[in-house]
């Protein structure tokens, strides 16, 4: 057999792993490309009207995002998670859904958090209830030994398992701006501008059911005055009182009481809601604004008179 016959018998492999490398990093770019556009279509809709922080540090959002938002805190915090287990979870949604719920994904992925039927994450039913998923996040993240001593894509990227695990990092301080708010350490740092609410009015029982889901029973109002049910006058709005519970007037009682208080203006469009007070401050959807004030004591509104009580959470809804 001639040299060169057997020179080029020896470049044969050689050209073949290059071959399998350009071909492997077409694929790769290929994925990359497609998780990119994946997550520009994912990304948020409509027009902010909510926002925490002030300045540069400060995140807009959409009402159906705070939603969300708010359903995953208050699931983290029903189970007696840390302000940091919360962040993890809101980084991690902002990332793989920008806080919505949506019905595609990466081959069987859904809703908030991109979790897969066929990985045993649940049925597509269970997994676009927001609740239901983020209780499975938690779940998953309560089984990472010294999660909250983690970097943050570390801790996601043990429950995800996603391909591009450093992209949890750059949701970290508006995932932070967010769990301050919701799990009521930042008291009035939530605000909403609300849409219009004339029309069909806010139903009370559904208020409660999404109370007692996601926070629990003892979340449920312990008053409700107005509205349309028997006994009641349909001119008058309906009042719900959300108990605070056990040492409300304590550091931990009032954080309790703010992070009621802003759920209820997170989910203000979702709910009806039209006005919430809290420890001397009032919100109301027709305020332009959209933050939160003293309260005057003067409108018979629902601050008044009670609206430094620190025991309760009094929400009113469109009427």
């Amino acid at each position: 057999m001639s040299e060169p016959t057997r020179t080029a018998r020896r470049r044969r492999p050689a050209r073949r792993g290059r071959l399998a490398r350009t071909a492997a990093t077409f694929v790769a770019l290929a994925g990359l490309a497609s998780y990119v556009a994946f997550h520009q279509v994912t990304g948020s809709k409509g027009t902010p009207r909510c926002s925490v922080g002030t300045g540069d540090n400060r995140y807009e959002f959409t009402p159906e995002q705070a939603s969300n938002a708010a359903t995953i805190s208050a699931v983290g915090t029903s189970r007696g998670l840390p302000e940091r287990a919360v962040t993890i979870a809101l980084a991690t949604a902002l990332q793989e859904s920008a806080l919505r719920n949506i019905e595609h994904g990466d081959r069987d992925s859904l809703g908030l958090f991109q979790q897969r039927p066929s990985m045993g994450w649940g049925t597509p039913a269970q997994i676009m209830d927001p609740v239901y998923s983020a209780g499975k996040f938690y779940e998953g993240l309560e089984k990472v030994p010294g999660y909250s001593r983690l970097p943050l894509t570390v801790a996601a990227q043990k429950v995800q398992k996603s391909g591009f695990p450093q992209a949890y990092a750059k949701h970290e301080p508006d995932a932070t701006l967010l769990s301050a708010a919701l799990t009521g350490r930042a008291p009035a740092a939530l605000t909403c501008t609300a849409s219009d609410l004339k029309g069909e009015p806010g139903d009370p029982s559904k208020v409660r059911a999404e109370l007692v889901r996601a926070f629990g029973e003892r979340a449920a109002p312990t008053a409700v005055t107005g509205g349309s049910s028997a006994g009641r006058s349909a001119a008058e709005p309906p009042l719900l009182v959300v108990p605070v519970g056990a040492k409300a007037d304590s550091g931990a009682g009032k954080r309790r009481g703010w992070e009621l208080a802003q759920w209820a203006v997170a989910r203000a469009d979702e709910l009806r809601v039209v006005e919430v007070a809290y420890d001397g401050r009032v919100w109301r959807a027709a305020d332009a604004s959209g933050g939160w004030e003293k309260s005057s004591g003067s409108s018979g509104s629902p601050g008044d008179g009670a609206s430094s009580d620190t025991a309760q959470v009094r929400v009113r809804l469109a009427k």
